[in-house]
């Protein structure tokens, strides 16, 4: 993201660029790490979008509030797929390397994310509550699997700011890093990633994402007919 001046703030054209990125990668893509230029990850939506006038052409809180409800949510949906290829994709692992604060939007941009790896100087705050609404860039399913129900209430109803070191704590970040050490963990994390068989990571991602949802006896079964395609696929019998 590169709008250091507005501390990158978004808006709907920056998820429209997010969801062209994701359907215009490149065949063999593996890796995909997410950065805010400048001292800020993001600072979340616009808030010259909440004028009446909107920014730039861009209304979309006049066009939602004009239409009717399942119009408003459609709007809503295509806000939405800028944030969802990065998590649904298992050919690529995404990374968020997060410096600084990340708020509302930004926050749930995170989330998007397979991995979250935070300088110390990161923060992050689910702002939308305090401003009447409700976090709705697909951040709530990956918050509350990751650190349960009450202390996701708490963090989106509160806005509390939460460090970088009780994000890891809490699970919402897998790594902290020094400040100017940021990149160095990153790089070391890709090179990791890059280190195994393209298939077996993309196979791997993709055991994982299917247990969230799965009963016990169905991810059993999904572990071993996707092991079963991949010793296969090692015999050349595939």
């Amino acid at each position: 993201m590169c709008r250091p001046e507005r501390r990158n703030a978004q808006t709907p054209a920056t998820w429209a660029a997010f969801a062209a990125i994701g359907a215009g990668l490149p065949a063999g893509t593996r890796v995909v790490v997410l950065r805010g230029e400048g001292p800020s990850f993001s600072a979340g939506i616009d808030v010259r979008l909440f004028r009446p006038e909107g920014l730039d052409g861009e209304t979309p809180f006049a066009a939602i509030s004009s239409s009717d409800p399942e119009a408003g949510a459609e709007l809503i949906a295509t806000f939405q797929e800028g944030f969802t290829w990065w998590h649904d994709r298992d050919d690529v692992v995404t990374i968020a390397a997060v410096q600084g604060p990340a708020v509302g939007a930004g926050f749930q941009l995170t989330l998007s994310c397979d991995l979250r790896i935070a300088a110390l100087d990161a923060r992050f705050s689910m702002r939308e509550t305090t401003l009447g609404l409700v976090p709705d860039l697909t951040g709530t399913h990956p918050l509350v699997a990751t650190v349960g129900f009450a202390r996701a209430l708490d963090i989106c109803v509160t806005g509390r700011w939460i460090g970088a070191q009780e994000a890891l704590a809490l699970g919402i970040v897998t790594a902290v890093s020094a400040t100017d050490g940021l990149d160095t963990t990153v790089q070391a994390t890709v090179a990791g990633i890059l280190g195994a068989p393209q298939r077996a990571v993309r196979d791997t991602k993709a055991v994982l994402r299917h247990a969230i949802d799965a009963t016990v006896a169905d991810q059993r079964r999904f572990e071993r007919e996707t092991q079963t395609a991949l010793i296969r696929s090692l015999a050349g019998r595939t």
